[in-house]
């Protein structure tokens, strides 16, 4: 029995992940268990390792948090990610770690699993995004020994990274793949639990702090809220993530809670959020789910500033600077799907491949572990 572990440090990359794991799980050959860290333990996002224990997954708690908001304190959780996953992977003794994406506890958990001679499995490597996030995802890149892409074009990326092809494996992405089978909530359902008008268009809003950028956070969060509050439109706002301007740009989020059209939220559940797009008019900000996921809905995604810079996409994509006037007029272009009807019906998803999850546990059930897997080499 093969035993894989994986790092979860946020509610966005447990959504995408949790069928994965099921998958896992299920398998015959294949345990699965999560070391849960960052902001799944913090009460301010909504402590969501809540939801990893509802899905009844065995768990290891890696106590790091973020504990100020700047960038200092997103050295500090990667410096005190390593010192605890060290302890705590040691004694999990793992046959491989599975990582995602390119947050901080992914690349913690990379560098102690390099050390540890314990292989590490990498989803969404190769993809082009920007900031810090573009330079952390590749150096988890180089420190992997498998590379599970989410595309074509990322699967190239990363042999002219000098990583050997058999290596990498372009099985698309995990989190589209359990959309097909997502029991996803009744427009009346989730418009009653959301107390929302479905005669109304709804906005989803989810922006992201950019560290690169962060003496702007609270401004450039202003932004896109004053266009919210000057269309007046049905909106839902979900907190941004604990990197370092988060807090900031919630302090900026709160003193709009008095409008009766906006709603806040720490943290909204993955099948909620999925229901949610399903009914939604358009997504605002820069989350990746607007890049991503957004397709499979034919919502229409008004991206906001460099965060997702040079990230393949559909033809579902606004793009805009942090300036309200802008964001206005893309949000009412947004609504009006007649003029958007086409951009949406010829958008083709890059991320969408077939049996994405099959592939995935399929790998890791029959990769051998060797000399051959865990001695790399740079092949040019």
């Amino acid at each position: 029995m093969r035993k894989i572990l994986y790092i979860s440090g946020t509610r966005a990359d447990y959504g995408l992940m949790k069928r994965t794991l099921s998958s896992i799980k299920k398998h015959s050959e294949l345990e699965v268990e999560i070391a849960v860290t960052g902001m799944h333990l913090m009460p301010e996002f909504g402590k969501t390792i809540k939801e990893i224990k509802k899905d009844k997954f065995k768990i290891h708690k890696v106590k790091a948090i973020y504990k100020h908001d700047n960038r200092e304190s997103m050295a500090q959780f990667l410096g005190e990610c390593i010192l605890k996953l060290t302890k705590s992977i040691k004694k999990i003794n793992p046959d491989f770690i599975l990582v995602l994406g390119d947050r901080a506890e992914m690349l913690a958990a990379t560098i102690v699993g390099t050390y540890l001679n314990i292989p590490i499995v990498h989803m969404h490597g190769g993809d082009v995004t920007s900031t810090v996030d573009e330079i952390s995802r590749h150096a988890i890149t180089k420190l992997s020994h498998i590379h599970l892409t989410a595309t074509q074009k990322a699967a190239e990326r990363i042999v002219k990274m000098g990583e050997d092809p058999w290596r990498v494996h372009p099985v698309g992405a995990p989190g589209l793949d359990a959309l097909s089978k997502e029991n996803l909530l009744a427009k009346d359902k989730i418009a009653k639990k959301y107390n929302l008008d479905l005669s109304k268009p709804l906005i989803l809003v989810l922006q992201h702090p950019v560290t690169t950028e962060l003496k702007n956070a609270a401004t450039q969060i202003k932004q896109t809220m004053d266009a919210i509050k000057e269309l007046e439109c049905q909106s839902l706002i979900i907190y941004p993530n604990a990197d370092a301007g988060g807090r900031k740009m919630i302090e900026v989020i709160e003193r709009y809670r008095k409008y009766s059209f906006i709603q806040i939220h720490k943290n909204i559940v993955r099948q909620d959020y999925l229901s949610l797009m399903k009914i939604a008019s358009a997504i605002v900000g820069n989350s990746s789910s607007g890049i991503i996921e957004a397709p499979y809905f034919n919502l229409t995604t008004v991206n906001i500033g460099s965060r997702q810079d040079g990230r393949e996409r559909a033809g579902n994509i606004l793009e805009v600077d942090y300036d309200k006037s802008k964001i206005k007029r893309a949000i009412k272009r947004a609504i009006d799907k007649k003029k958007f009807k086409q951009c949406l019906v010829k958008s083709k998803n890059p991320y969408i491949r077939r049996n994405t999850n099959g592939k995935i546990v399929k790998i890791l059930a029959r990769v051998k572990i060797n000399s051959r897997l865990l001695q790399k080499r740079i092949i040019y």
